[in-house]
């Protein structure tokens, strides 16, 4: 295992790189100057200078990389131009938002959509199957802005039980962590479902079958145990997703976690914000596929990674 883990360590370091020149030209080519936008449109074109030279923006773009990937190195994402933090802080103050707020979408899809998705494969064919089918690529479709309005104007507006905007507690957390939960559960019911019924088709199935194993005996040690293994890459890269994707969640409720803190930098033009958030969402894909394929041994103890 632990053979494993370094090799892919050592595999990611390529894409680490790679993502690291994308975002530090990517940001750099977005419309409209940091310095103008923290100084003011009335501003100026010496204290405007003076800004970019207060935030390195007077230095060549080769030059700019270079102090980039020095301050990387050394654990350091640079100063917010917007709030004079540290950017790694002001990251910080966000991140715990976001990471609950994925976290309850993400165990709520997995739960419920696992479950629908196994009712809908043992009664393949059948109404349930249909409506649960039918249920699943509707919460796939529906755009999460539309969601997220329908579910405010329902419960906030009509009803009056929950509150309009997002916070990190029970009544704030569950108006947002259901408009995001409700992509992910289709997806993983879809998946958990075509991932059952192609278990049912195997040898193994039929042989446990034809040795009088008691249905759901077979059915809940070997069919769903190995139809799992494919569901977790699911639900691993669903989770990525959300920790990434709460960009339009958290700007309809106004729930302060990464994907609104991003919006607000983009505004400001908040450089060493946006770099940082963009790095963030990056390498968790590579955490959370490295924790995934870690998973698949506790499983199915059968694989091996040598």
């Amino acid at each position: 295992m632990t053979t494993y883990v370094l090799r892919r360590l050592v595999q990611a370091v390529p894409t680490v790189l790679g993502v690291v020149v994308l975002i530090f030209f990517f940001v750099r080519a977005l419309p409209g100057d940091p310095a103008r936008l923290y100084v003011g449109t009335d501003a100026d074109l010496a204290t405007v200078e003076a800004a970019r030279e207060q935030f390195g923006l007077d230095r060549s773009l080769p030059e700019q990389f270079v102090f980039f990937v020095r301050g990387l190195a050394q654990g350091n994402l640079g100063q917010s131009f917007r709030a004079r933090l540290p950017a790694s802080e002001v990251i910080a103050r966000h991140f715990r938002a976001t990471l609950v707020l994925a976290s309850i979408a993400i165990s709520a899809a997995t739960l419920v959509g696992v479950s629908l998705g196994v009712s809908a494969a043992l009664r393949r064919g059948s109404f349930v199957d249909l409506a649960i089918t039918s249920t699943s690529i509707l919460g796939i479709s529906t755009p999460s802005f539309f969601l997220g309005i329908l579910l405010i104007y329902l419960f906030a507006v009509e009803w009056r039980v929950l509150p309009v905007a997002g916070s990190v507690s029970p009544r704030g957390l569950a108006l947002p962590a259901a408009t995001l939960a409700a992509a992910g559960l289709g997806t993983i019911a879809r998946f958990a479902r075509s991932s059952l019924l192609e278990t049912f088709g195997n040898d193994y199935i039929r042989t446990a079958h034809a040795k009088g194993l008691a249905p759901r005996r077979v059915i809940g040690k070997h069919a769903i145990r190995n139809a799992l293994i494919p569901v977790l890459t699911i639900v691993g890269l669903q989770f990525g997703f959300l920790l990434s994707g709460t960009v339009i969640v958290e700007t309809v409720f106004n729930f302060h976690g990464l994907g609104w803190l991003l919006i607000q930098s983009i505004e400001a033009r908040d450089y060493p914000v946006i770099q940082g958030l963009l790095l963030v969402f990056s390498l968790q894909f590579v955490l959370i596929n490295l924790v995934v394929d870690m998973l698949y041994a506790v499983i199915d103890p059968r694989i091996s990674y040598g």
